[in-house]
């Protein structure tokens, strides 16, 4: 029955499935949340099932499952399509929520992101990118697309630690090694530091999670390796923040050089609706590292990094959540109400946008001089 249920999900084009004990299964698709009604309530026995269909292959994720309470797995319907499976304890049973994960990764330019994101990786042959944002943003998408432009055209080594497995990358021109975490290695810290063991020219690893982590990813950098991860932060900001906010005080100085010295670019994203209601797009706050930036790291002067990020936009392709909600506006992809409703400065893009009566007008703040 849960393949059944997965392939309906699927007609109906939906973007996550919730399945739990004694309720029908529900979606979640353009139109919002949906009850499956032409399934019966799921009872335990039948959850269980779920359960072992799921995790079968798997007993160290059973028992993880067991003694922490949750785990992320992922599953497949061959010829289908993939899910990313988060199975969770609630009220003394279990629950699930399923994410619809496509074989085929999503060319760059379906995506509705701005080049200058994987213009920027293909630039750099070492350092950090950092993809940030909220669960269901999708980071992993906009990571797993910049990686397969790079096997499009370049010649690497590639080695991914992700937790768990999500696109399936095919050989191109790179060579691409997949590691799933509870399964190939125990950790992502584990992963990682085999990974620098094993000639690789670009490190994906899926989550920086803990200060060890952190600190062989900087490491990974600052050798010659090209490094992506994602944190749960919305924006440039308070990543900076967050990330050198893991280690202790005495050692935050030194890591703020590190950081400073091999970070490239902090792309951080949502997922905002689109005008014609038929899904939702992605708007994105870009910070491509410049020598002000830089230095504002290093001085610990972040409250400036919004105003260089606006200013380096014509110059260095960064820019603000307000210019992207400003820039999806004037192509039609998204009305007004709902750029107001996501922008940092409300007021000042609605002057911004009530101005405009040309698709051309640049505005002032967008010109930059060096």
């Amino acid at each position: 029955m849960l393949d059944q249920i997965l392939r309906r999900a699927l007609e109906k084009k939906a973007s996550d499935i919730h399945l739990k004990v004694g309720v029908k299964p529900v979606i979640r698709s353009g139109k919002g949340i949906e009850v499956m009604e032409e399934f019966p309530p799921l009872d335990f026995d039948i959850f269980e099932t779920f359960i072992d269909e799921v995790l079968g292959k798997h007993p160290k994720k059973k028992k993880e499952l067991e003694n922490q309470g949750q785990v992320d797995i992922s599953y497949s319907i061959p010829k289908v399509s993939r899910f990313r499976v988060n199975i969770y304890r609630q009220r003394g049973t279990y629950g699930m929520a399923i994410r619809v994960i496509p074989y085929d990764i999503p060319d760059f330019k379906r995506l509705n992101l701005p080049p200058v994101m994987f213009q920027t990786a293909l630039k750099h042959s070492a350092g950090l990118i950092l993809v940030t944002g909220p669960t269901g943003s999708g980071k992993s998408t906009t990571i797993a697309s910049i990686i397969n432009e790079i096997n499009k055209r370049l010649r690497k080594v590639i080695i991914t630690i992700e937790d768990p497995i999500e696109y399936l990358f095919k050989d191109i021109m790179s060579f691409i090694v997949q590691r799933e975490v509870g399964w190939d290695t125990e950790s992502f810290l584990l992963g990682l530091r085999s990974a620098l063991r094993e000639d690789p020219d670009i490190i994906f690893v899926g989550e920086i999670r803990d200060t060890e982590t952190a600190k062989t990813a900087l490491h990974a950098a600052e050798t010659g390796h090209l490094v992506f991860s994602t944190l749960h932060t919305l924006d440039a900001v308070e990543t900076i923040n967050r990330f050198v906010g893991m280690f202790p005080l005495e050692h935050r100085d030194q890591i703020r050089q590190m950081l400073a010295s091999t970070l490239i670019a902090v792309y951080s994203q949502r997922l905002i609706p689109r005008k014609d209601k038929s899904g939702k797009i992605p708007i994105v706050e870009i910070m491509i590292m410049t020598q002000t930036i830089k230095e504002a790291i290093l001085e610990n002067r972040l409250q400036d990094i919004p105003e260089l990020i606006e200013k380096g936009k014509s110059v260095y392709g960064s820019q603000t959540f307000d210019q992207h909600l400003e820039e999806l506006y004037r192509k039609g992809f998204i009305d007004m109400e709902t750029a107001l409703l996501y922008a940092r400065r409300p007021a000042d893009l609605e002057l911004r946008l009530k101005g405009i009566t040309d698709e051309n007008i640049v505005s002032e703040k967008d010109k930059f001089i060096m």
